[in-house]
């Protein structure tokens, strides 16, 4: 049947996608979410019926690093051999635009908490502002959120703190700081533009910076601009173009933006001569 054979076409080129593409996440789902919708447009695209648990079997798509489902931005994502790429976009640099509310702080140390404090903030100036952000760039000690996507025993943070659990606050532990500029100042609303490393929590960075002007801050809105040689205008996929074609096209076109490291020891590939991040 021409059906059959048409079908077959797209799910073989489905199945033969490899490498690294950017997605667009809007503010409200969870990264796992956006790559789970990811997954079922691509699958029923190519005709391909699974259901909910067989979904992860068939399709190899993964993600570089989890955004908060308050914040928007580019999501980097793996599919087919790229898969095995992701582990260095979540370690390479981010960049980040920040809102951040001074005089209150919450739990969550973001807009979706429980108020926990209030403060005055009229004595701070742009200038308080702009002094305190040096004291936050380059290689800095952070202690990460309560609410986040870490692990104790193999569980999330957030999901211990929402049963209501006790949790220990992790460890300050060193990250890295490339640039931090103030771009706008109405207070009590600050806007910053942040690179970083990985491992870096931006809430918290709003959250300190709070405390350090002797009141408290928490941040309002997020979003992820460019991680690695991805960027937000340039790279990041909406949702209409979650199609096949798109990604193939854009797989093409982001190949071209990796670094061609040497393949790794392990890895025997069939061409010494090719690198490890070749799209096939």
């Amino acid at each position: 049947e021409a059906g059959g054979a048409v079908l077959g076409t797209a799910a073989e080129r489905l199945f033969s996608l490899s490498g690294l593409f950017a997605v667009y996440k809007p503010k409200g789902p969870t990264s796992a979410g956006v790559l789970n919708l990811l997954k079922e447009r691509l699958l029923a695209e190519a005709g391909v019926q699974t259901n909910e648990k067989k979904r992860n079997q068939v399709l190899k798509i993964g993600h570089g690093g989890t955004l908060d489902s308050a914040a928007a931005g580019v999501l980097v994502v793996g599919i087919g051999k790229g898969t095995k790429m992701l582990r260095t976009m979540l370690a390479g640099s981010k960049k980040y635009t920040a809102i951040g509310m001074l005089g209150k702080a919450t739990d969550t140390l973001d807009a979706t908490g429980k108020v926990t404090e209030e403060k005055p903030y009229d004595q701070v100036t742009k200038g308080d502002l702009e002094n305190v952000l040096q004291k936050f760039t380059g290689h800095i000690m952070q202690v990460p959120p309560l609410y986040s996507a870490l692990k104790k025993d193999g569980e999330r943070l957030s999901t211990l703190m929402k049963r209501g659990e006790a949790v220990e606050a992790k460890p300050a532990r060193p990250v890295r700081v490339y640039s931090l500029s103030l771009q706008q100042f109405q207070p009590p609303l600050f806007t910053l533009d942040v690179e970083c490393g990985g491992g870096f929590y931006v809430r918290s960075l709003v959250s300190d910076i709070g405390k350090e002007l002797l009141t408290c801050a928490t941040m309002q809105e997020l979003t992820r601009t460019k991680q690695g040689p991805f960027t937000l205008e340039e790279h990041a996929l909406h949702e209409d173009k979650w199609t096949i074609d798109e990604i193939a096209r854009s797989l093409e076109h982001c190949t071209a933006l990796l670094p061609r490291e040497p393949p790794h020891k392990k890895v025997k590939t069939e061409h010494p001569s090719e690198s490890a991040v070749v799209c096939e």
